[in-house]
């Protein structure tokens, strides 16, 4: 860790990108749909793990979109961002003038992590194994 508290960006170690959006409400579903084809285009890079787009449930919702990837490295991802035609396509999201898009990102570093506790158990008539959170 460095003095701040912030860890060392080890070459080779794993990120996860994070992007939120904020979109008006009636350009969502067309916003979606580009994002869907620069993810598309993202997934077939060296590097890439997974991604995710989150919709918020209320239209309320300040940030209705919000991105979630994990690459393997901080090299494969920006590798894979300083892909021409990804540019070209981002590009055309943020210049077209019927959707105002406002959008914030970087890299993070998992800072405290947390899941259910589960126990398996495996019935040894039937041969399932089922798994039952420690709260249920």
């Amino acid at each position: 860790m460095t003095p701040d508290s912030r860890p060392v960006d080890a070459p080779g170690s794993s990120v996860t990108f994070i992007n939120i959006f904020e979109v008006s409400v009636e350009h969502l579903d067309s916003f979606i749909a580009q994002w869907e084809q620069r993810a598309a285009l993202l997934r077939t890079k060296p590097g890439f793990l997974d991604s995710r787009l989150h919709r918020a449930r209320s239209s309320a919702t300040r940030f209705q979109l919000v991105n979630v990837s994990h690459w393997q490295s901080r090299e494969a991802w920006e590798a894979a961002t300083a892909d021409p035609e990804f540019r070209k396509r981002t590009r055309a999201a943020q210049d077209d003038p019927r959707m105002q898009i406002t959008s914030s990102r970087g890299l993070y570093d998992i800072a405290v992590e947390f899941s259910a506790e589960v126990q398996s158990c495996r019935n040894p008539d039937s041969g399932t194994t089922s798994v039952k959170r420690h709260d249920q």
